[in-house]
């Protein structure tokens, strides 16, 4: 049978915008992809940067936005980072995005690169579980002017600086007073950041068909100060009380130098980003890999 996907893009990890950066295994297996994709029927387009630093030619080469509006799959070949970043860009087009990973597999990455025909065929044909995934919309607001708008698909972290001492944190739930937090930073992760820092810091894992934000202090000064899980409707607004180079990170994404009256707000976004898994695919079973629990059973 023939893909259901007309127009299929490749993005791959890349180190930096310099042709010919990535190893000549790594343009092995993205040509070997493509080959297999035109092989099911597919149109197969290269992002731009991917193309550039892998030295592959031949293909139509499209830039991100121009992908998220003509095609109907995008396979991204790398880790969750890579994932994270293309996920953000693309959630607004509401493409379905595919993770091959290269290496360990990931949690949002979860096809190994070495079985992806046998995965990805059925895949190509319809058979996939569908997995949508809910993103952060986040502000930094100065004098009441934003000077800063990012979205976010693993958390929104305030830190303290790197040589200063603890920060201090006024937080409001939907214009609600919650408390002044005293501590190294505080996080506000998805359900599919709740295995990032989040789960370093303390946090609950979240499953993430949960429409819920989990608000996790970092070393917080006072120990009664607990992880707090929050419906995603709300609003939370972080206002920077008192700290130096304190700094705020969207994901990968980063604002330094926060300054004192700083606010960040966090809030749903509009948009969500479509996964595809293989049929049988659960979450629980990425957890208890990657979690290794009850390894040896």
């Amino acid at each position: 049978m023939k893909s259901q996907f007309r127009h299929v893009a490749l993005i791959g990890k890349y180190p930096a915008a310099v042709p010919g950066a990535l190893s000549g295994s790594v343009r092995s297996a993205l040509e070997d992809i493509a080959h297999f994709l035109n092989a099911k029927g597919c149109e197969v387009a290269f992002e731009r940067e991917t193309a550039a630093t892998a030295g592959i030619t031949g293909y139509t080469t499209l830039e991100v936005a121009a992908i998220g509006e003509q095609c109907d799959l995008v396979l991204v070949v790398g880790g969750d980072g890579t994932m994270l970043g293309i996920g953000r860009q693309l959630a607004r087009h509401g493409v379905p995005l595919v993770g091959i990973n290269q290496g360990r597999l990931g949690f949002i990455t979860d096809i190994p690169l070495d079985n992806y025909r046998s995965l990805l065929e059925p895949m190509l044909e319809g058979a996939y579980e569908e997995d949508h995934r809910s993103l952060m919309h986040a502000r930094v607001f100065r004098d009441g002017h934003c000077v800063f708008d990012a979205l976010a698909m693993n958390d929104v972290v305030v830190n303290r600086g790197a040589t200063s001492g603890m920060v201090e944190l006024r937080v409001e739930v939907d214009g609600h007073f919650v408390s002044n937090q005293r501590a190294d930073g505080l996080i506000v992760a998805s359900p599919t950041g709740s295995t990032a820092y989040s789960l370093s810091a303390g946090g609950p894992l979240l499953h993430p068909s949960t429409p819920g934000w989990v608000l996790v202090p970092i070393a917080p000064h006072t120990l009664s100060n607990r992880p707090l899980v929050l419906p995603d409707a709300s609003e939370i607004t972080i206002e920077v009380v008192s700290g130096r180079d304190a700094s705020a990170n969207f994901d990968m994404q980063s604002m330094a130098s926060l300054l004192r009256g700083d606010r960040i707000t966090v809030r749903r976004s509009e948009h969500h980003v479509r996964f595809l898994h293989p049929i049988g695919w659960t979450y629980f079973d990425t957890l208890r890999m990657k979690l290794h629990w009850n390894e040896g059973n």
